[in-house]
């Protein structure tokens, strides 16, 4: 079996890590693996890239021109035809526009999408009927939650073309030695035992980011030894950087870029933050979980599935400032709190996302879509 991925990715978020996990898994189950990585104008895919090829992974990377990009679609469909993979697995909107249509035209046996949880309305106009297009084209399409296959169904989609297979956390991938948080506070250059609060997302405008920012600035003011830090980039640091600047938090607001550390740095903090309910996030939420991380997010989006309110983290309505600043701040003055979730936590994770269970799932679903 012969099996190429293909993404759209703007960095080494949760979904790029959680596709990693995947493919490498497949090739430890004899399965013929390679990824394909798009990106746009203004974006660079290294990070990504350098994560598959550390990791024996053959990736390669095609630039997406502009929103309706024929040649594209065109070295995908050529690519195809000369790799010849059975079966092409494709994520996210780019990656399912091109990858599908270009899999079809190549002759590809079998066409599997993968649908992420995103928030209602996240993806703008004309996307909504590019969406609509996307999914057409897919022999199956893996839902990662329920609140996935339910938006899936409300789009039309017939059900017997839906598999709901949840994500699946590697502990291999989350192997984080002692010290990470004096190694990291050696790094930017603060106190051993500053709190730490840290978001972990492409910067692409989700106004999430911007109002976790907002809620450091309120509990910072009674907490000079807390610090921000940003993981990720995207076109929106800069107006992010002028925020920060705004509020004075120069200082006290960290933008780490991308990372290959990326466990290592969720380990080192005493909360991670997680307000944005655009691109799908779920799987930063369960490493940090996994890591034993108090996780504070924004509710809906397939992230009640995951977060018990009040017993495996705290959840705040999108949008909410003020009530994610006093999570914010009950979080960090209540040390025992935070334990307690985090010690929850990591028992769900175990409990309810086997990394094996998702491995198995899906290469069954392979199996299935190449049968004679």
């Amino acid at each position: 079996m012969h099996v190429t991925h293909m993404i759209r990715t703007a960095g080494l978020t949760g979904i790029e890590q959680h596709v990693l996990a995947l493919l490498r898994a497949l090739q430890g189950r004899g399965v013929e693996a390679d990824l394909v990585i798009l990106d746009g104008p203004g974006e660079t895919a290294e990070s990504v890239l350098d994560a598959a090829r550390a990791t024996g992974i053959p990736a390669r990377r095609e630039r997406l021109g502009r929103m309706l990009d024929p040649g594209l679609f065109a070295r995908l469909r050529d690519d195809l035809r000369v790799r010849r993979p059975s079966l092409v697995h494709t994520h996210l909107l780019d990656a399912d526009l091109y990858g599908t249509l270009a899999a079809r035209h190549a002759g590809v046996r079998a066409i599997v999408s993968t649908r992420y949880n995103e928030a209602p309305g996240h993806t703008p106009r004309p996307a909504g009927w590019l969406r609509r297009r996307k999914w057409a084209r897919p022999d199956r399409i893996i839902a990662v939650s329920g609140y996935a296959r339910e938006e899936a169904l409300a789009r039309g989609i017939p059900p017997g073309r839906l598999a709901v297979i949840p994500y699946g956390i590697d502990p291999g991938g989350l192997r984080v030695g002692g010290g990470a948080r004096a190694v990291l506070s050696a790094e930017l250059g603060i106190p051993a035992d500053a709190r730490l609060i840290g978001i972990v997302a492409a910067l692409t405008g989700c106004g999430g980011v911007q109002q976790g920012v907002e809620a450091m600035w309120h509990v910072s003011a009674l907490r000079p030894d807390v610090h921000l830090l940003l993981v990720g980039d995207g076109p929106a640091r800069e107006a992010l950087a002028q925020q920060v600047r705004g509020f004075r938090l120069g200082n006290r607001v960290h933008f780490l870029g991308w990372r290959d550390d990326i466990p290592a740095v969720i380990a080192a903090l005493d909360v991670l933050l997680m307000p944005c309910s655009g691109r799908d996030q779920s799987a930063v939420l369960l490493e940090a979980m996994a890591l034993g991380t108090a996780v504070l997010a924004g509710a809906g989006g397939g992230v009640d599935e995951i977060v018990t309110d009040g017993e495996t983290g705290l959840l705040v309505p999108p949008g909410d400032v003020d009530h994610l600043t006093s999570s914010l701040s009950l979080l960090l003055d209540e040390p025992d709190l935070r334990h307690n979730l985090a010690e929850a936590a990591r028992s769900r994770v175990a409990e309810r996302f086997p990394f094996e269970r998702m491995v198995a799932g899906t290469l069954d679903l392979y199996r299935d879509l190449l049968a004679p």
